[in-house]
């Protein structure tokens, strides 16, 4: 059975909540299989804490709603501190993620946006991978080091949908970057989108189950923005 365990660092530390929580997800007799794989990856600095709340609500609500539809397997994949970065088993149990979200501190930190590609790199190494969701609100790396990553997502046939908190413009301007290389798509929300943001999250979850063509069976605004930018 399948261990959390740190991305990459492994010295890193957890608090013991999350650590149990982490243990009693592991504790499934059988593994889990779906039509699609989604990463779904979180920037847990101090910078979010003021909007996690909001953040994790969101995101729960797109686990459980695409639980409906059935066939989609997520991984939660976050980073905080200067070298913490964690990853979950593979689960289709809405609950489990949406509990976990909540477990979880934000904490002083810079990015690690460069781990969660090379995580996905090695997930979809394995298994194939549908696409790539992340969420946060800085960058703070050496885009010439990370961009070929966000490239070869691309090539293995691994979209990344980055979605920025806020407006800064260099954050921006890398997330755009790092969706086009990878054939994914770049969204910007705040607090008062936060609708627009669970269209979105909702939307990239029909994506990853059933393609363009689902997308383009859906009606509402997130999957048509989406749309816009993947063809």
């Amino acid at each position: 059975m399948p261990k959390i365990e740190p991305v990459r660092d492994k010295s890193a530390t957890i608090s013991a909540d999350i650590d149990a929580f982490l243990a009693e997800m592991t504790k499934s007799s059988a593994p889990q299989t779906g039509s699609g794989r989604l990463i779904f990856a979180l920037d847990a600095t101090a910078s979010r804490r003021e909007t996690w709340d909001m953040a994790c609500q969101l995101q729960g609500d797109m686990f459980r709603s695409v639980a409906a539809i059935g066939g989609l397997n997520v991984q939660l994949v976050y980073y905080r501190d200067l070298s913490e970065c964690r990853s979950s088993r593979w689960v289709m149990d809405p609950d489990h993620l949406a509990k976990l979200m909540t477990r979880i501190e934000c904490r002083a930190g810079k990015t690690q946006i460069g781990k969660v590609l090379a995580h996905a790199q090695r997930e979809t190494g394995v298994l194939k991978v549908s696409a790539l969701v992340f969420v946060g609100d800085a960058f703070e790396e050496d885009e010439d080091k990370l961009l070929p990553d966000a490239h070869e997502l691309g090539r293995l046939g691994v979209p990344i949908f980055m979605f920025q908190e806020g407006n800064n413009r260099t954050v921006e301007r890398v997330f755009r970057e790092i969706a086009r290389l990878s054939k994914g798509a770049y969204c910007r929300f705040d607090e008062g989108s936060a609708k627009q943001l669970g269209e979105l999250l909702k939307a990239v979850a029909v994506f990853v189950v059933g393609g363009v063509a689902a997308l383009e069976a859906s009606k509402d605004a997130g999957a048509i923005k989406l749309l816009g930018q993947l063809k």
